[in-house]
């Protein structure tokens, strides 16, 4: 398997909900490090985690996330 990137629209949606990286970690159970390793595509989240981060900026999964074409 190659190293897969998965596409995010996480702080273009954070900054129109007003809230900050760490706000949403304790929201989602996370650390500030990782929603930043996420949006920066470093980290891809499990599912659960993309979930709850979609719940949290009150979004649904695949408008939040995506996968580059290929």
């Amino acid at each position: 398997m190659t190293n897969e990137r998965l596409h995010n629209t996480m702080k273009v949606r954070r900054a129109e909900k007003g809230i900050t990286q760490a706000q949403l970690a304790e929201q989602t159970g996370v650390t500030r490090k990782t929603i930043n390793s996420v949006e920066n595509g470093i980290f891809v989240p499990s599912a659960v985690l993309a979930l709850k981060i979609a719940r949290a900026l009150e979004t649904t999964f695949d408008t939040l996330f995506s996968l580059p074409e290929t």
